[in-house]
């Protein structure tokens, strides 16, 4: 007589409880890790806008340095100009506008301009059908832009005009 293989069946599989908690440890890992992938997109969402947003800035501050400050005939620098409503460079849908303010307690140039000015940027844009805008402050100096330094530098007079 052999008892010993019916014995044997008997507990030879998993509980319907031991099925369950499997399940539910399952469940949770998943959960968890679901979370953590949505958290891992937004976290990846917010730091691409925030380097776009920053790359827009550099490009609303590089066209400032171009045209903030207009020269005049003589190749001396002009009052500085107010912006409105211009498109920023490389950013289709968003618009700036700027507007510099003297700082009058500050260093003067030897005309007696001010030197410094306080630059007020507020850029434009749509987002979800909402109009939303941000300003940002600054501190520009007075003086001859980049490239044109550079073209004085190295053309001389002739950056200027003069040239017959």
């Amino acid at each position: 007589m052999r008892v010993a293989p019916r014995a044997a069946s008997r507990s030879a599989g998993f509980t319907l409880l031991e099925v369950v908690l499997a399940v539910g440890v399952l469940t949770l890992g998943m959960g968890a890790l679901l979370g953590m992938l949505t958290f891992g997109a937004a976290l990846t969402r917010t730091a691409a806008l925030r380097a776009a947003s920053a790359a827009a800035l550099d490009a609303v501050m590089a066209d400032l340095e171009v045209g903030l400050f207009p020269l005049e005939e003589d190749g001396s620098v002009g009052d500085p100009v107010e912006v409105v409503d211009r498109d920023v460079p490389g950013a289709p849908g968003v618009i700036y506008s700027a507007r510099a303010e003297p700082l009058l307690e500050g260093p003067t140039t030897s005309s007696g301009d001010p030197l410094e000015y306080r630059l007020d940027v507020t850029v434009r844009w749509s987002a979800g059908g909402v109009q939303r805008a941000r300003t940002y402050t600054s501190l520009v100096l007075r003086e001859v832009p980049f490239g044109e330094r550079m073209r004085r530098r190295f053309l001389g007079s002739e950056a200027l005009g003069d040239a017959p």
